[in-house]
């Protein structure tokens, strides 16, 4: 824990918070407010909270959150992002908000204005900067290990969502591409720079009990190179699984969860909090990373910027929405002054 531990507010208390809550732990007390099962999520995190030496307290309004905290983070569902992050910021509070940053291009680009003008700092959660393989990923491209990028291919696969309901609304969630894919649509701009045009084909079958969604996403970036994104949420018996293959002038790399074994996932179970969620290495949490690095800078403002900005979450749901245009339409989008 820091020499000052922090006031943490969690706005939410569903899968997401649940992996956020060990590195939050790591960091100060929590103050968790949600509309349905903040008692039952704190009452999880009892034990855990007090043998790290901190707490978890439940409030019954927002208003009582950003009075009791010093910083704030959203774990909320994605269409409810947008809000609870201006009420936060507005509060004069720092903010760490799960990716999407926001499900409209306009909501996104709106909050990181209103960071601007409140002063303060707005971190969005693009947590697979954090996981192993894609750090090597954007070493190897910054050191020029791999020369100038030519191809890149990455692949996301799990199974549907079903536990909750609104991920399979695409005007609540933006589906498979703005919940799922916009991992790699993120990192393809993180470590192949400015897209300035997308195109997409996508599908949903199945039922409503059992469905299934399929996208592939084909950017290309400023520099000439081309991003090939591809994401499944399948049936239910479907493993978490990620890859992808990384090519430029000088050589390659690749990574396929698969074949790592800290990278083994078990079978999404839809009862559970966390089945759709990758396994992690408590010692080596991505998620406890991510917030270590955001909540670190603003305890101490020396430290370098943290990795992800919140230009970099706005520039992902533009290139997400993009795509979904491009679904709709069935036309390649230009992204004017690249995302």
């Amino acid at each position: 824990m820091p020499a000052t531990p922090l006031r943490i507010g969690l706005v939410g208390a569903g899968g997401i918070a649940h992996a956020h809550m060990p590195g939050l732990l790591r960091l100060g007390s929590v103050t968790v407010y949600a509309k349905d099962g903040a008692p039952e999520f704190a009452a999880a995190w009892a034990s855990a909270a007090a043998a790290a030496g901190s707490s978890v307290t439940v409030v019954d309004s927002l208003d009582a959150l950003l009075e009791a905290v010093d910083v704030v983070d959203v774990v909320t569902p994605t269409f409810a992002h947008a809000e609870v992050v201006r009420a936060a910021l507005a509060a004069g509070k720092d903010v760490v908000s799960e990716k999407p940053l926001a499900r409209t291009d306009a909501d996104a680009s709106d909050l990181v204005q209103c960071a601007r003008d409140a002063g303060r700092r707005l971190f969005p959660a693009h947590v697979v900067r954090f996981f192993p393989a894609y750090v090597r990923l954007q070493e190897a491209v910054t050191t020029g290990l791999l020369g100038d990028l030519a191809v890149l291919r990455f692949v996301r696969s799990g199974a549907f969502p079903i536990r909750t309901p609104w991920f399979a609304d695409r005007a609540l969630s933006g589906g498979i591409v703005m919940d799922q894919m916009i991992h790699d649509l993120d990192i393809a701009r993180w470590v192949a720079g400015e897209v300035t045009t997308v195109s997409a084909v996508g599908v949903r079958s199945g039922t409503d009990a059992e469905p299934v969604e399929a996208a592939h996403v084909l950017l290309t970036h400023a520099s000439g190179a081309i991003s090939h994104v591809a994401g499944i949420w399948g049936p239910q018996h479907l493993p978490f699984t990620t890859e992808y293959s990384v090519t430029g002038t000088l050589g390659s790399l690749s990574h396929r969860s698969r074949d790592e074994v800290d990278y083994v996932a078990d079978l999404a179970v839809p009862e559970a909090v966390d089945g759709f969620l990758p396994e992690v290495d408590p010692a080596d949490d991505p998620y406890g990373l991510e917030l270590a690095e955001f909540f670190g800078a603003v305890l101490d403002p020396a430290k370098p910027e943290p990795r992800v900005t919140a230009a970099d979450g706005a520039a992902a749901v533009r290139i997400a929405n993009a795509a979904l245009e491009s679904i709709e339409t069935g036309q390649p989008v230009t992204l004017g002054g690249g995302a």
